[in-house]
């Protein structure tokens, strides 16, 4: 569970008969960002790392509304047919398959899951999906894939359960949205099997990396705790989450988040022709973006917001300093991703939200106070803008 104050969180994990709680260590913030040396340093350290898998998850809001072999339950059926390569039964003639409008594939990021310890009452993506059944949009998926392993292991599991998806369908490709690492995943999956996909969106990913996982790395690079931190995984875990197996390891994705990293994996995964790309950023701790969040391309329902500005969560606050900059906060950020690092393919904007918000959480509770921001009527815009451009 977690409790939360102003400047005073703990994270409580169980393991058997004990606890084990992480408490923040704003005061220490100096030597988080220093070598990273020394018992409070560590301390530090792992705390950041225990928010930053804290709130990636929404503190336990997985893709649970989901069921079935990672999808759920079709209920409606449309697009127009188009003829496909593909063979049905032993007849060898073509069977059609459907066209735009293409099902909706929504990919969670780091420490995601289907449901939550058996527990489907909080979804990642919270109420999303059923809020764009009711506006006409009944074919939205969320299938779950490991929540602790690197994009390219994730990408090959996502993979397959969209080949399952268009069988069950009958659609020739789907559109992914992927927030945070999901929107690498989708990457891996729009490259290796590009004629799957129309399009690829992703929220708050960390294209660029994220400094907070070249923090995290100090740690847990260390051979010792990176095997006690996948044993913790790999048992306690098991019991949590579906996708759980032999592979998880809480470093891979923060390899796959670092610098060096990164810069392999963009090298890697690179955009196929005729797939539209798209990214959009968040800006939070009352930042108004400026010029990283400016461009010709953004929709209005990206644009009308550019006067509203967002208070950072008390859970990413130590995450955002660590990657504002400093003084006059020279890199607007959502808690965990700068906006700079958001970018990739045609960029959308800039939404006055941090990395919780995007999906909805804590439990749909409002970004703030004085942000009217919504949510659930941002994926019904972003649907929209696809299903404008043909997909």
């Amino acid at each position: 569970d977690a409790s939360l104050a102003p400047n005073i969180a703990r994270l409580r994990l169980f393991h058997g008969s004990s606890l084990i709680t992480f408490t923040p260590c704003q005061g220490m913030l100096w030597r988080v960002m220093g070598a990273a040396q020394g018992p409070w340093a560590r301390h530090c350290v792992l705390h950041a790392l225990a928010i930053g898998m804290l709130v990636a998850s929404g503190l336990g809001c997985g893709s649970g509304d989901s069921v079935g072999p990672g999808f759920d339950q079709l209920t409606g059926s449309g697009g127009a047919t188009t003829t496909s390569s593909s063979t049905a039964g032993g007849g060898g003639q073509a069977e059609p398959k459907k066209g735009p409008p293409y099902p909706i594939v929504l990919s969670h990021g780091f420490l995601g899951f289907e449901e939550f310890a058996g527990l489907d009452f909080a979804a990642y993506f919270y109420q999303v999906r059923d809020h764009l059944a009711d506006h006409d949009e009944p074919l939205v998926f969320t299938p779950a894939v490991d929540p602790f392993n690197s994009s390219a292991y994730r990408g090959t599991q996502l993979a397959s359960k969209v080949k399952k998806i268009l069988e069950e369908t009958g659609h020739e490709k789907v559109n992914l949205i992927g927030h945070s690492q999901g929107g690498l995943d989708i990457r891996v999956v729009a490259h290796d099997h590009p004629e799957m996909v129309a399009s690829v969106i992703t929220l708050v990913s960390p294209h660029g990396g994220t400094r907070i996982a070249d923090i995290a790395l100090k740690v847990v690079d260390d051979p010792n705790l990176s095997e006690v931190l996948d044993f913790f995984l790999k048992t306690a875990g098991k019991a949590l989450y579906d996708e759980i197996g032999g592979e998880t390891s809480l470093a891979k994705p923060l390899k796959d988040f670092s610098a060096e990293g990164i810069a392999a994996f963009n090298a890697k995964y690179t955009d196929q022709p005729g797939i539209w790309y798209a990214s959009i950023a968040g800006r939070s701790d009352w930042h108004t973006g400026g010029s990283d969040c400016t461009g010709s391309g953004r929709p209005p329902f990206i644009s009308a917001w550019d006067d509203t500005l967002d208070p950072i969560d008390p859970l990413l606050d130590i995450t955002e300093m660590l990657l504002d900059g400093g003084v006059g906060n020279p890199f607007p950020n959502d808690g965990l991703v700068r906006v700079k690092d958001s970018k990739w393919g045609d960029f959308l904007g800039c939404v006055p939200a941090d990395h919780l918000d995007l999906v909805g959480h804590l439990f749909g509770d409002q970004p703030g106070l004085i942000n009217k921001w919504d949510y659930k009527q941002f994926y019904l815009d972003l649907v929209g803008l696809i299903r404008k451009q043909g997909f």
